[in-house]
């Protein structure tokens, strides 16, 4: 296949990574960054030490500081509260036609939207793809295996944009179910921070594997609910990107709750220079989300509880455990 243009907004580690496989695809890759600085030591030294230290960039991926990037194929990766921000700022004619892939996990506070309901919000005539898997981003820049998720609406369309970005290491599976992908990507956020308490407070593997199990239960009845595929749960947005993120210190999700099962706050672990975790923001909108659609997410309110400091994790693990016993579904 021909090289495509490749415009990767955001150059956190998450978009300097998938332009550093795109670049391996064997495509013209310009990263958008906002701070000049970032853009001058990718042209210069092909380096961004702040997102991804020690990686060396691929002469492919050139940096850009303004929005006006020509592109056959645009990733978003910017933070998914920023999403709605950054697509205005891009315009609507700039993406009208062309396929966005968009790759935050996190569902918008306020108006409780899906990323690809915001792109159709605001660019009605771009092309949605959603991208989520168990991935993480110095694995992806560092050329070590990884396989994902591609979510589109037209099958043909979504293999073609999958074979664009597929390289050496960065393989995409084609998929047609966004809003699972999508639920999945954000809804395992929320429970790799329950997952990451259980580990912070010393409760044990076995409670982090139940709370693994009943937490895929509880994403799946949000899914369906939603008009999603439980099957694609099963999959690599569902089950691996689940296990992963609840599983492994380099989750930043993951990490947050180990300092929130140690009994720390948010703003204690904030102030010590924690890394974004997209399920802090996203665990009140899960909840109201949950809640408008009539679902019953006894984790994810637990998260929230932990999360507002209205209880600590012994209470709410004791909580849990004498809810009324059920059939397991």
């Amino acid at each position: 296949m021909p090289p495509k243009r490749v415009a990767v907004y955001g150059a956190g580690a998450w978009g300097t990574a998938l332009a550093q496989a795109a670049a391996a695809a064997g495509n013209a890759v310009t990263l958008v960054a906002r701070s000049p600085a970032v853009v001058e030591e990718i042209n210069r030294h092909h380096t961004n030490a702040r997102a991804l230290p020690e990686v060396l960039l691929s002469e492919e991926v050139t940096a850009a500081g303004g929005l006006d990037v020509a592109a056959d194929v645009v990733i978003l990766a910017v933070p998914a509260q920023t999403s709605r921000a950054a697509l205005a700022a891009i315009g609507e004619a700039a993406l009208a036609g062309i396929p966005v892939v968009l790759t935050a996990k996190g569902l918008e506070a306020g108006t409780l939207r899906r990323q690809s309901e915001i792109l159709a919000e605001l660019c009605p005539r771009a092309v949605p793809y959603v991208l989520s898997g168990p991935s993480f981003a110095a694995d992806v820049a560092s050329g070590r295996p990884t396989a994902v998720t591609l979510a589109g609406d037209d099958a043909a369309a979504t293999l073609a944009v999958a074979a664009i970005l597929a390289g050496p290491s960065f393989r995409p599976y084609a998929a047609a179910d966004r809003i699972g992908v999508e639920l999945a990507g954000a809804l395992k956020n929320v429970y790799a921070l329950a997952c990451g308490a259980v580990e912070g407070a010393g409760l044990g593997a076995s409670a982090r594997a139940a709370l693994l199990a009943r937490g895929y239960a509880e994403m799946s009845r949000i899914v369906v609910a939603m008009g999603g595929v439980a099957s694609t749960l099963t999959g690599l947005a569902g089950l691996g990107d689940l296990t992963l993120s609840c599983t492994s210190p380099q989750s930043r999700n993951y990490q947050f709750g180990m300092a929130l099962g140690r009994g720390e706050r948010v703003g204690e672990i904030m102030a010590h220079g924690a890394q974004l975790a997209e399920g802090v923001a996203t665990a009140p909108v899960a909840q109201a989300l949950a809640r408008r659609l009539g679902v019953e997410a006894p984790l994810i309110d637990a998260v929230n509880l932990l999360l507002a400091g209205s209880a600590g994790i012994d209470e709410i693990v004791a909580s849990l455990m004498a809810r009324p016993l059920k059939r397991e579904e």
